[in-house]
């Protein structure tokens, strides 16, 4: 078996679930690929030196055959595997050693247990859909892509109007700070904020939620996954953002941006005992009720 291990830094405290992590790929003779800064990091900051059978910096020399990736960190770590997997198909494991970690199926207090199940095959795995954005004139790279959401926003603190169509039939001018277009994975971060539904990871669908709309009339709306979205931009600035999860770029104002979901998906492990209801129980609290 090979696995990938992706992350940056962690606090002192994962410290020892790490090193056990490490150990239990070294007793199952797992050969192990570390993310070349993390394992600087194992190795200068925590004294941890793992046996690894290579190093990888990205995309391009990731290497072939791998069963799983796992990433270390919170979500915002979970999201940057997107970039590394890509169409590949490899299947990615979150291990939760940030605040939140709400794509993280793998606790610190489970960290053995959870170990286990995925070693004996004790997991199922969810496809999560993504986004794909294209400018037309413009070379987006490795931005082509987001798990969580897409975002237009301003570039100033002047309101922005975003002229959004639906398969090529106009649905409306928002006059907003910005515009969310989220999946289901991202329904639970930055559009939860916003206002915007929770949105089952089985669901076919997108949610297009305004930031902080100048007007009562418009509100999140849910929207088939076989829609193609177009949105261009009316400002007093020469450039908007466009966001695909936590990387932004500036665009000129008179660009387009087309929307649509991507033709491959992201393959992320659950482990069985553990699902979508049972994370928005545990880490969004839902429901909450002392008569509970």
């Amino acid at each position: 078996m090979q696995v990938a291990v992706f992350g940056r830094t962690f606090p002192s405290y994962a410290r020892e679930n790490i090193a056990t992590m490490f150990s239990k790929f070294n007793m199952l003779n797992v050969d192990v690929w570390v993310f070349e800064p993390l394992f600087e990091f194992l190795q200068k900051k925590t004294g941890l030196r793992p046996k690894v059978t290579g190093l990888f910096t990205g995309h391009e020399d990731l290497p072939q055959g791998l069963d799983f990736l796992f990433s270390l960190g919170g979500d915002g770590t979970f999201l940057e595997t997107v970039n590394l997997v890509r169409d590949s198909g490899i299947p990615v494991l979150g291990v939760n050693i940030g605040r939140l970690g709400f794509l993280s199926y793998i606790s610190q207090e489970n960290m053995d247990e959870s170990l286990e199940s995925v070693f004996s095959g004790n997991f199922d795995i969810e496809e999560r859909m993504l986004l794909k954005v294209e400018v037309p004139g413009v070379e987006l790279d490795d931005l082509a892509v987001a798990l969580n959401e897409v975002r237009i926003y301003k570039n100033s603190g002047s309101l922005i109007t975003i002229h959004v169509k639906i398969n090529d039939e106009f649905l409306s001018a928002y006059w907003a700070d910005g515009l969310l277009l989220s999946t289901p994975t991202g329904s639970t971060a930055y559009n939860l904020s916003v206002g915007g539904p929770i949105v089952v990871p089985e669901s076919n669908s997108f949610v297009l939620s305004p930031i902080a709309p100048h007007n009562l009339t418009v509100r999140p709306l849910v929207l088939p996954d076989s829609a193609v979205l177009q949105l261009s931009v009316d400002t007093r600035d020469p450039q908007f953002q466009l966001a695909m999860d936590s990387r932004t770029i500036d665009l000129d104002v008179d660009a387009t941006v087309t929307i649509r979901k991507a033709d491959y998906s992201l393959k992320m492990i659950r482990i069985e005992n553990i699902s979508f209801y049972s994370t928005l129980r545990n880490k969004l609290m839902w429901g909450a009720d002392k008569r509970n």
